[in-house]
Formats: C-alpha cells, structure tokens, sequence
C-alpha cells in the first residue's frame, strides 16, 4: 500500500522509469516504484483496476488515443501543495527539427478535410502533426518538468517503448471527487498577443467567432450526452467563457455533475467521455477513419489521458495534450487543430505551431516559428 505522504520537492525523488507525476492546481501526486502494471483497453480498465487495488491504494499513467492503457500501481506515491512554475528552460541551442508532416503537407490534409467535410458525412476532424527535436546532449526530464509547473496539468508518465510522456495540458477531461463531477472541454482557439490592446482584441474576436463558438458546441454536446445516464443533475453553461494559458485563448465551458451511484469510478467516465470531438471529431467513427486517412503519424499517447484513480473511485484525468514524447536526446512534440466547416489551412497550420510553445518554451529551444510554417 502506498505511504501517502508530503515531500517539500517532489521532483527531487522523481525516477524516470518508474515515476507517475500529475501536478494540478488541488496538487502534485508522485508516485515510487510499480507494485503491478494495469493495462488493457479503456472501456476494460475500471473493472481491472477495481480488482488489483488495496483500500489504500491507487493506479495512475497515460492511456494512448487508441484507448490502450500504461498504468502502475505504485508501490508508494507522495502528495504536496500545487507546485510554482520552476526556471524557464534549461537548455538552450543544439537542436535539429524535423517537421512530419511537413507544413505543405498538413496544409494539404487540412484542405482534403474541408472536402469531406462538404459531403455532410461529418461535422469536425481533428489533424495533428509532430515534431522531431534532436539534442546534442540528453535532456533531463525532471527539469523539463519544472517551467511546466503551474500551467493546468503537467504530467510525466513512463511508457513500455522506455520514453516518457510529459506535458502541460489546459484541459481536464474529467474529475471524480465523492459524488462530484467535472469536465473542463476547450476548443476553439486564437494565439496570444504581446501588445494587450492586440490581446484583448484576440480574445472578444474569438468569443465572437461564429467558426469556433461552433467548435465549441460539438464538444459540449457530445461531453453532455456521455455524462448524462451516469448523472442526476449536469449544470452546462449556455454559452463559453474565455480563458487563457501564456501562449493562446480558448473557448471554455466547465461542466459540472452529481453522480447517480457513488460506485461509478472516474475511469468509468473517462471511458464514456474519450475521445471527446476535442481530439478526434464527430462522428467519432467517421472522424477517427479520415485521421488514419489523412495522418501520417502515429499519435501514441497524444490526445489520450493522463491521470491517477484511487480505490474510492476519485481521480482526475487530464486529455495528454501540449505534450512530447521524450527519448533520451530526442523528443517527438505533437500539436493538433479542430477542423470544422469555414476553416482556413493555412490559420490552423499556424494554430498548431503556437501549440507547439508550451514544450519549446520549457525546453529554451531557440526555433523560429516561421520554420514550422514554411511550405
């Protein structure tokens, strides 16, 4: 059973190859060494973890977009208080890129979206696309991990392939607290400005945007639908609110509910939720073909989970997003943008690259964004 108790850094005992980390604003979780592995597919999971976990114990990792499960069982886990935001970069220059696809290319997956988005036969896909960076020297997860404190959920998970998952992801796919729930769904998005005046001009102009409060809705309805036969009450906002992380606005609209039984786990929901028309499309059926389609890489764990859940049922699961699979001195970033109807290829190819900031900007990449634009 896991010793659950407070560590001043948790950082300090984080181990790369057996260490679950998810920090958020309730808090940071550390977990230490594997007791057991827990995998399998999603919709398998809140019965398997159900079964191999002590009164006091909990399962915690990432699951891959296609919904296959790498978690642990700790042998024991640390909590403490939300953590700041550590340095901002700690390695500088030495990096090559590679793009895949490469920015003609997506443009061109976009523009092939738009047309079977003109048949009817779906109403949003989401298209990705990475980004190889090779280093001269190893790179230092745990302090990768430190200027990603403090922005939503920032997570480390291990992965069999022997890399490591780790990002800051601004969306909360679910929580589970007692008989509370939470769902935190983004999408529709608008880069950030320096100027302020220009700022504020950013986020009204997408507030505003008929495209992307339509974005917005897919996602909305679709979380509301799969919350529904498990809740006795959801409180949905009518309409989005703005917010924001250091490099975009986002639609947001936090979805609250009250569970119906108090034995329906936060894996249960995150089975029902995932994927969401955030990361894949609707339908989802349709939206997951055209992916395999028109992408030409393999998300792993991108636009999965990241998360933890205790034998009481309570978690938290954040959607792996922001985020790079980390080898050890090579990274893979992955960034995706939501296709609907009125989209343009060329400001969703930008869209991505912004996305690609929260990684760049921990690791002190010094890499021009119109590189990651050239066509």
């Amino acid at each position: 059973m896991p010793q659950l108790t407070t560590a001043a850094d948790p950082l300090a005992d984080y181990d790369r190859a057996t260490s679950v980390l998810v920090a958020s604003s309730r808090g940071t979780l550390l977990t230490h060494g594997i007791r057991a592995a827990v995998d399998g597919r999603l919709d398998t999971l809140p019965a398997r973890a159900a079964a191999i976990l002590g009164a006091d114990e909990l399962v915690a990792g990432a699951i891959s977009f296609d919904g296959a499960a790498d978690l642990l069982v700790p042998e024991s886990a640390t909590w403490s208080p939300a953590l700041p935001a550590g340095a901002p970069a700690f390695l500088r220059g030495g990096w090559s890129t590679r793009p895949l696809p490469s920015p003609a290319d997506y443009i061109e997956a976009v523009r092939q979206a738009l047309v079977e988005l003109s048949t009817g036969r779906l109403d949003k896909v989401v298209l990705a696309r990475s980004l190889e960076l090779r280093s001269n020297e190893p790179v230092n997860v745990a302090e990768l991990l430190r200027p990603l404190l403090g922005h939503g959920y920032a997570f480390a998970a291990p992965l069999p392939s022997g890399t490591t998952l780790v990002g800051a992801s601004p969306e909360l796919l679910v929580s589970r607290h007692g008989l509370s729930v939470v769902s935190n769904p983004l999408a529709g998005s608008a880069a950030r400005s320096p100027d302020p005046a220009e700022d504020r001009r950013r986020a009204a102009a997408l507030l505003a945007s008929a495209k992307d409060r339509r974005e917005h809705r897919l996602v909305v309805e679709a979380v509301t639908e799969a919350l529904q036969p498990y809740c006795a009450h959801l409180d949905v906002p009518r309409v989005p609110e703005l917010t924001s992380t250091d490099t975009l606005w986002h639609l947001s609209s936090r979805i609250v509910g009250r569970l119906r039984d108090p034995d329906t786990s936060v894996l249960t929901l995150a089975a029902a939720l995932h994927p969401t028309p955030a990361v894949c499309g609707t339908p989802t059926a349709e939206a997951r073909q055209l992916i395999q389609r028109l992408e030409p890489i393999d998300r792993g764990h991108y636009s999965g989970l990241v998360g933890w859940m205790d034998a009481r049922g309570d978690g938290e699961w954040a959607v792996a997003i922001r985020c790079a699979e980390v080898a050890e001195n090579t990274l893979r970033l992955f960034a995706g943008a939501g296709i609907v109807a009125g989209s343009d290829p060329a400001a969703e190819l930008a869209e991505t690259t912004v996305k690609f900031q929260t990684m760049l900007r921990a690791l002190g990449a010094d890499i021009d964004a119109r590189h990651l634009e050239r066509t």
